[in-house]
């Protein structure tokens, strides 16, 4: 490569970690600088909280900057290891051994809970430890530089029901969660959100699909406070399960409920029309306003307005959309 291109690479690079990253420019202090690193840890970046987790200050790299392409390459991949201070919270209080036909594992009990305040929603989940295993293999696919450092409890030949081997493990797969949070690109990716959620939504919309509607409901209204607060970046990815909650509530002949829920899922979706829970959701929540005695004009409004706008369409009913989901 010539000197002006190589020139041009360094620029291009500079240009694009200013763009997405942040930094200071300011020198650490010399607590900063002496500070011991955890076994399991990462720098913890100082941030506003009262700002929002998806908002992401300006990059304060100077484009002067005389950093070489290596280094730059080097700074980019710190930025996205970055921690920030964590919101979530993970405890395994408990296992349990589980004996089913000719296999034997361990179940690992993990409360979620908000950090800061009393949280009074926790969350209450169980994994095994191939759960876990799989969820690991997931993130070294599309997260290998994040990963590198981050490691994982080993599978013993022998002993892995001893006493002494789960607690090790127990504290383990808390660090492990932990750490994983603490990780931006991490937490916000599918494939950790899926593991904390997924079982528990297939589940849900299984009973739904059997008409277990109570049954449904019940896990339904117990996942969706974890889904809030691990996707408030995108408010729109509970959509799905808020509908769901609908269309329970509905066929349970509690049409206040359905239609507070739906009030929920509407507010989500009010610039994203094109979404493909919109013109059911709407549907439904003029059903529901109409039986309730509430304004279903503007509702009906909504709907007029959106047809004169699209080519007419085939559209399934929020029930339909609902138990299409998590049939794999």
């Amino acid at each position: 490569m010539d000197r002006d291109s190589h020139c041009t690479a360094e620029k291009e690079l500079l240009e694009a970690v200013s763009r997405i990253t942040t930094s200071s420019t300011t020198s650490p202090s010399d607590e900063e600088e002496n500070q011991p690193k955890a076994e399991i840890s990462c720098q913890v970046r100082k941030e506003n909280p009262e700002k929002d987790d998806a908002q992401d200050s300006s990059a304060t790299l100077s484009p002067n900057s005389s950093m070489t392409t290596k280094e730059l390459q080097e700074y980019w991949r710190n930025e996205k290891r970055q921690c920030k201070h964590i919101k979530l919270l993970f405890e395994i209080p408990s296992t349990r051994i589980v004996e089913h036909h000719l296999s034997k594992y361990v179940m690992y009990k993990i409360i979620i809970l908000q950090t800061g305040s009393f949280d009074s929603n926790k969350s209450v989940i169980e994994r095994r430890y191939s759960d876990f295993e799989k969820l690991h293999r997931n993130l070294l696919e599309e997260f290998s530089e994040e990963m590198e450092d981050v490691t994982f409890p080993k599978k013993s030949l022998t002993g892995n029901f001893t006493e002494e081997i789960i607690n090790e493990r127990k504290l383990a797969f808390k660090d492990y969660l932990r750490l994983l949070y603490s990780m931006k690109y991490i937490r916000r990716s599918k494939k950790f959100i899926d593991f904390l959620t997924r079982p528990e939504l297939q589940e849900a919309y299984g009973c739904l699909r059997g008409g277990q509607y109570t049954k449904a409901l019940e896990i339904l209204s117990e996942v969706i406070g974890l889904q809030e607060r691990l996707t408030r970046g995108n408010p729109v990815a509970i959509v799905p399960t808020l509908c769901a909650i609908v269309v329970c509530h509905k066929d349970l002949e509690n049409p206040a409920s359905a239609f507070e829920y739906g009030e929920k899922a509407l507010s989500r979706l009010h610039v994203h029309t094109s979404h493909r829970y919109y013109i059911p959701l709407l549907e439904t929540m003029i059903t529901l306003a109409y039986e309730l005695g509430k304004d279903f004009l503007s509702l009906q409004e909504k709907l007029e307005e959106w047809k004169t706008k699209k080519d007419p369409v085939r559209v399934f009913t929020l029930k339909e959309l609902a138990v299409q989901e998590y049939v794999r």
